[in-house]
């Protein structure tokens, strides 16, 4: 999986929120084998969790750490969010979030593209969390991005891929842009629905930190993204609309001198 100008082996990422304890989500990044994990600063900022501790754990686990704009429901809101990021983290990576919507947390497109833009031009590297609408891709493209990471579904829903249709049409529209699915996934069948479309990769939180287990969860995931992806470069059979004999017939059964047909 490409991430601008970086390549990694693991096509998952995870979030570092809402977990039961500390070493609960070190052992579900381990298991999970991801090599990106994403933190927002505000919620950081807010002391959800227990500041040095937090970032030595991080550390340990040796993964690279995505900053984004959670929680930000305005262009300069999330503009001044990712410039502290950058001096906070000393990376040039944000994940844009300009929510527009407090019920279903869904993207203000007009905004994130503003947003996207700013940054652009200031020299981040833009991740931006939108929608499957292709018009907003165009113009986030446009606006500096290349990386593109459309919703599944609403944030912490579990529903899934409410739009298989839209997130086809963006993979065919965008070949060779990184695209990866995050937010609203539940089991890790969703994940690999998403692999099996040609997604470069996934970005799972609550599905993982919220489950009974999420260190065994995070480990079903992780394999689910590698059979999911590896469907896909398998070139899979498509769907017809009648049926096709999986057993090639040749001519007809002989037993003596009875014809079976």
């Amino acid at each position: 999986m490409r991430i601008y100008d970086e390549t990694f082996t693991s096509r998952l990422m995870l979030g570092t929120a809402r977990y039961p304890s500390p070493q609960i989500l070190k052992d579900a990044i381990v298991a999970s084998g991801a090599e990106i994990v994403t933190v927002s600063l505000r919620r950081e900022a807010a002391g959800e969790r227990a500041g040095q501790r937090f970032w030595d754990l991080i550390r340990d686990t040796g993964v690279k750490v995505l900053p984004n704009t959670a929680g930000c429901h305005s262009v300069r809101e999330a503009v001044t969010t990712a410039e502290m990021a950058r001096e906070v983290f000393g990376t040039r990576w944000i994940k844009l979030e300009v929510i527009g919507d407090a019920d279903t947390l869904q993207p203000d497109l007009f905004g994130l593209v503003e947003a996207t833009r700013i940054l652009s031009n200031d020299g981040f590297q833009v991740l931006a969390y939108t929608t499957e609408d292709l018009v907003a891709a165009d113009r986030l493209v446009e606006a500096g991005c290349r990386v593109l990471m459309p919703w599944g579904s609403p944030i912490g829903s579990a529903r899934g891929l409410n739009n298989v249709y839209g997130l086809r049409a963006m993979r065919a529209r965008f070949p060779e842009l990184t695209l990866i699915v995050d937010a609203g996934m539940g089991v890790p069948s969703h994940a690999s629905t998403a692999m099996e479309l040609g997604y470069d990769g996934v970005l799972l939180s609550s599905a993982v930190a919220l489950a009974g287990d999420p260190v065994r969860m995070a480990r079903a995931f992780r394999l689910s993204v590698e059979a999911g992806r590896l469907g896909f470069t398998a070139d899979p059979l498509q769907p017809r609309d009648f049926a096709e004999p999986s057993t090639p017939v040749l001519g007809q059964a002989l037993l003596g001198d009875t014809v079976f047909a």
